[in-house]
């Protein structure tokens, strides 16, 4: 099992963050030990002082396939549910600071935490999400699918150009403005169409 995730998939969070605005879909990984299921606790890792939320829509695959064709692209998932993609950013700084590969402030261990699926199919409108984060009882992101730099099906085309795509695998499809730093206690709570799928506390 494969997961892959979408940078900068948003103008405001590239903006937010003062990056630019890509011309294709940012891809980068994390490893199946950073998943964190069934509302299990995040523990705050003790390598890093600066640690951002940064919820998004997570996608299932549903089957195989590699140079998928954007147009078949909404066939490879039927499974959506929300997630959170964990980073150190001081840690992923220093990395850029020198040229280094940042795998280490993404992909270490529980910064991955993904909720409940449910299937695309029981959404009013598959086409145009509506999903929000929740930190503390506070909504500290919103976001629209439609909102995207780079649609489901095109990300999907784009991975499966590099990567052959297995049935299981899990996409982050990219996250929206409000990221933020997050602390010992905090309690998150994602969700979609009003649907909460997610809660992770922070210890």
């Amino acid at each position: 099992m494969k997961i892959f995730c979408i940078g900068r998939n948003y103008v405001d969070h590239a903006k937010e963050l003062n990056n630019p605005v890509p011309k294709q879909p940012l891809v980068f990984s994390k490893y199946p030990t950073a998943l964190l299921y069934k509302n299990k606790p995040f523990f705050y890792p003790d390598f890093s002082e600066d640690v951002h939320y940064e919820g998004e829509i997570v996608l299932k695959m549903c089957k195989n396939g590699k140079n998928i064709q954007e147009r078949y692209g909404h066939t490879y998932f039927e499974e959506i549910t929300m997630g959170i993609d964990f980073t150190a950013r001081d840690v992923q700084k220093r990395c850029k600071e020198k040229g280094h590969p940042w795998e280490i402030a993404k992909a270490f261990n529980g910064s991955a935490p993904v909720g409940t699926f449910i299937e695309k199919s029981s959404l009013k409108d598959p086409n145009n999400i509506s999903f929000q984060l929740s930190r503390n009882g506070e909504v500290v992101q919103t976001g629209q699918s439609n909102d995207m730099i780079f649609s489901f099906a095109h990300i999907i085309a784009h991975v499966s150009k590099y990567f052959l795509i297995g049935k299981g695998d899990l996409i982050f499809t990219g996250t929206p403005a409000g990221v933020g730093p997050t602390k010992i206690g905090d309690n998150f709570i994602g969700s979609i169409e009003g649907q909460d799928l997610l809660k992770c506390a922070v210890k």
